[in-house]
């Protein structure tokens, strides 16, 4: 919509009274429409949703587990015993759990110390024994001792000073999310049954299941927060109810609008829906201030109400839409990043930031002309108090321009050496609420046993070979042995184990005799006992053709970076020391993949930036005119994101896809109190002032609500320290320091780059 015809439509043909029977109209809708959004609203959580899109790796890992499972479709129950696991209430209970488990649906195997099962050979055959006898107290010490030797169960099956056990439940692959809650929900039930000390969870399905609940719970506490929050600042700076009950309701309206939107759309929320209340509240409230406080100006300077209606309308309601359209712009950039549910919240915040605009437009022109000066404000006090406090800081951008510039450039400078210290380093655990069991139990896992992220190592042979070929077998052993080498990296399984555990079963079960056969004659005899090896089937290690296999291994939560390092390392040996002529190696799994998200960061991030600084500036090109104002526009709010970037690097919080965001954002938003500063700025140069006359009366009234709004939206950001998720307890903080420091370069660098750059020539 052009200027012109904006303000034909908001002008003089403002509101008669068909418009406000429909306005009345659309508000009932929207607000029945969103209260059935509310209470119906539906929430998604998957770990494949933040796979890297159009990745070759991510096309890879999707034909890997076409071949053999997911890697990540186990669920473990750590149970522990403060007198150790060889007690017989304790294994007795274990071996009933065992049993109880594996009747659920969706559970595909169960593995427990109770059903773990030893080949042995005897003269007429191999036959399996029990690791363990739970009815037999006698038998408890060397069943230990055994076990105690086994590489394959120690942090595997069994922490390594016996205090708890592990029941390892093998699960259908890509549950759904009901699916998920679901069978959480009973495998706690049984467990329940049990009078176990302490019980540990770990796996997709409780991820999925505690992650839907984190977001819905933060939806619910933020949006209270925010709102009380809100109400607090509205008593402190207007005073009147009127004015009050005007704001929070028109930020209802527009929540209620947003809710009713993503209804329609048939979206899910997910992972990040958390920041939806705070953004739409804040940015809500943004609208409503400017609005509310122009209109409260128009009637101190005399005008009627309807007057002063078509003059807020006119001259803010403009400089309003355009700054939506920046803050929707802001969140529009997250379409660079390679993961849907980031791409999913910019497009849909975006959407929302649109619709609060509208709702609230459309709230002022309706509501606002019902209310009266004395209704909406005190008169004099507060006017007089935002005079003198604007009118010093406006003679300090005068006063002390040298100050000022050599405090920014010192701030830039140390902006870029934090900027410098900004790791990607990213782990598992910064992502998981805090103080919450889920968080517990990882660590726990983490700490006694070999812990969640998974790392596998896909093989495929070349030529006629086949994997079961025995110099196939030898190069993969070499790899096996080279992995286990790295102190982070636990539980390495491959198909080797099957003949390793053969090769123990013939040499009468001891501890040394698990290793490789040492040739190839004694390696061919033993491929007719692997039918014999129960909870070992090689289906899940060979592929069906014979030409692939895994090797399986979990590594601990170091960082990213650190198991990047890990993974070029091993690449680099396997090149330097494998044949390539037989097999070829690469390492995949879904940790790998979620790593991968980190690399990407600073791609998506800069292509973000880069973008939202060409669309705020083509914005600025139509709505100023002049080249040096974009230049005043843009300059002001680069730096907040430096400052924030350096904060980054010097507090040590690791770059992420989720952190990556704040940029965008924290642009999109701030950039909106520049164009109120310099539409405000334009307006009153247009009355042919001077450069000074304009920027002192801009400051003045502008800067009111510019602070106003920046108070609010700090505090409304600053919600996100109380989360319980790190990531937007980080964003929170960031955003809320962004705006900060937005405001004080506003009011302080606008005025001195206008003197500067403007001087006292006539722009128009």
């Amino acid at each position: 919509m052009s200027p012109k015809m904006y303000y034909y439509c908001t002008g003089k043909h403002l509101m008669n009274r068909t418009a406000k029977y429909l306005a009345y109209i659309f508000f009932i809708i929207i607000s029945i429409g969103g209260v059935y959004a509310l209470f119906n609203a539906k929430f998604e959580f998957s770990f494949e949703d933040f796979f890297p899109q159009n990745d070759p790796d991510l096309d890879y890992f999707l034909e890997f587990i076409e071949d053999f499972e997911t890697d990540d479709n186990f669920y473990l129950i750590a149970l522990e015993n403060e007198d150790g696991i060889f007690d017989k209430t304790y294994l007795t209970q274990l071996d009933s759990l065992t049993r109880s488990l594996k009747e659920l649906e969706h559970v595909r195997e169960v593995l427990s110390l109770t059903s773990l099962m030893y080949p042995v050979m005897t003269p007429f055959g191999p036959i399996v024994n029990p690791a363990v006898h739970p009815d037999d107290v006698s038998t408890y010490e060397q069943d230990k001792k055994v076990l105690s030797e086994d590489e394959r169960f120690m942090k595997t099956l069994i922490s390594e000073d016996f205090s708890s056990s592990i029941v390892n439940l093998k699960l259908s692959d890509y549950m759904e999310l009901e699916a998920s809650n679901s069978i959480v929900e009973k495998i706690d039930s049984v467990v329940q049954q049990f009078d176990f000390q302490e019980a540990h969870y770990l796996g997709r399905a409780n991820f999925q299941k505690e992650m839907i609940e984190m977001s819905t719970n933060e939806i619910i506490k933020s949006s209270m927060m925010a709102s009380i929050l809100v109400l607090i600042v509205m008593l402190i700076i207007f005073r009147k109810i009127a004015s009050i009950i005007l704001t929070m309701s028109a930020i209802g309206l527009a929540m209620l609008g947003f809710m009713f939107y993503m209804y329609l759309s048939g979206q899910a929320f997910n992972a990040m829906a958390g920041l939806f209340p705070i953004l739409m509240i804040i940015v809500s409230t943004s609208d409503v201030i400017h609005l509310l406080s122009k209109y409260i100006d128009e009637l101190r300077k005399g005008k009627t109400q309807d007057e002063a209606i078509k003059i807020t309308v006119r001259d803010i309601g403009l400089a309003t839409l355009l700054t939506s359209v920046t803050t929707s712009i802001g969140f529009i950039t997250l379409l660079f990043s390679r993961l849907q549910p980031i791409k999913d919240f910019g497009v849909n915040a975006a959407v929302g930031v649109m619709i609060a605009f509208g709702v609230i437009l459309l709230f002022c022109w309706v509501f606002f002309p019902m209310f009266s000066l004395h209704q909406l404000a005190n008169p004099s006090k507060t006017l007089n108090f935002w005079e003198r406090v604007l009118g010093k800081w406006y003679v300090q951008t005068k006063k002390y321009k040298g100050r000022i510039l050599a405090g920014g450039t010192l701030v830039l400078i140390l902006s870029l050496i934090g900027i410098s210290l900004i790791s990607t380093n990213y782990k598992l655990v910064t992502n998981l609420p805090i103080g919450q069991k889920i968080t517990e139990d990882y660590l726990y896992f983490e700490k006694e046993y070999a812990g969640f992220r998974p790392l596998e190592v896909a093989v495929t042979v070349k030529g006629d070979r086949r994997i079961d070929d025995y110099d196939v077998m030898q190069e993969i052993v070499k790899v096996e042995e080279h992995v286990k080498s790295y102190d982070v990296i636990k539980n390495v399984t491959g198909y080797s184990m099957i003949f390793k555990s053969i090769n123990r079963m013939m040499n009468g079960n001891t501890t040394d005799s698990y290793v490789f056969p040492k040739d190839s004659i004694q390696y061919n005899s033993y491929k007719k006992f692997t039918s014999f090896l129960p909870k070992m089937t090689s289906s899940l290690l060979v592929s069906k053709d014979g030409k692939k296999t895994r090797i399986s291994s979990r590594v601990d939560d170091i960082g990213a970076e650190e198991v990047q390092d890990r993974v070029k390392s091993i690449e680099n040996w396997i090149s330097e020391n494998t044949n390539p002529d037989i097999a070829s190696y690469r390492i995949t799994g879904t940790a790998m993949l979620l790593d991968k998200n980190m690399f990407y960061v600073r791609e998506s991030l800069l292509k973000g930036l880069g973008f939202a600084i060409v669309m705020v500036s083509l914005l600025m090109v139509l709505l100023f005119r002049n080249l040096k104002l974009i230049i005043i526009s843009i300059v002001p709010n680069l730096l907040p994101l430096l400052i924030s970037a350096g904060i980054l690097g010097f507090v040590g919080v690791d770059l992420e896809a989720g952190i990556a965001i704040v940029f965008a954002i924290a642009f999109g938003i701030a950039v909106d109190d520049t164009i109120h500063f310099l539409s405000k700025y334009k307006l009153e140069r247009a009355k042919n002032k001077t450069v000074d006359q304009a920027l002192e009366v801009t400051f003045k009234e502008t800067g009111k609500a510019i602070i106003i709004t920046s108070i609010i939206l700090f505090f409304g950001f600053m919600v996100l320290f109380f989360s319980i998720h790190p990531p937007s307890r980080s964003i929170g903080i960031l955003i809320a320091v962004t705006l900060v420091t937005a405001l004080i370069a506003d009011l302080y660098l606008i005025p001195i780059l206008i003197r500067m750059l403007v001087g006292k020539k006539d722009e128009t």
